[in-house]
């Protein structure tokens, strides 16, 4: 019985052997070879003279977005002091005018000139 057991398992490995040879001779062989075509990219060789301007170039970028971030900046910054201006423009027309009521009112002449006071102190005083 183990004999036919043995029989029977290599009869049957036989047959799966023949079952893959014929399939194999079975699918026609075109002699067609696959072909990879392999891409490198090397970067193109730079003189020194051509680094320098890339970089100048690179730096120059830089430089025009400093600016024209710092010059938004400005803009935003030159409304605030323009208001802050004209709120001291203002103030100091107010200083002015008391300052013209304050002279006239003592009799002070408004050019500075101290010899043309009306102030009786003035001409009393040696």
């Amino acid at each position: 019985m183990k004999q036919n057991r043995y029989l029977l398992v290599t009869g049957a490995v036989a047959v799966i052997c023949l079952i893959a040879a014929a399939v194999s001779t079975a699918i026609p062989d075109n002699g067609k070879k696959y072909e990879v075509d392999t891409v490198v990219d090397i970067p193109a060789y730079q003189t020194d003279a051509a680094r320098a301007i890339d970089a100048y170039e690179r730096l120059m970028e830089r430089y025009m977005n400093l600016s024209e971030k710092l010059l938004s900046q400005v803009s935003s910054d030159r409304q605030a002091v323009s208001t802050k201006l004209d709120s001291l423009d203002s103030k100091l027309a107010d200083i002015s005018t008391r300052l013209t009521r304050i002279e006239n009112a003592l009799g002070i002449d408004s050019n500075g000139d101290p010899s043309s006071s009306k102030s009786p102190k003035a001409s009393g005083v040696k």
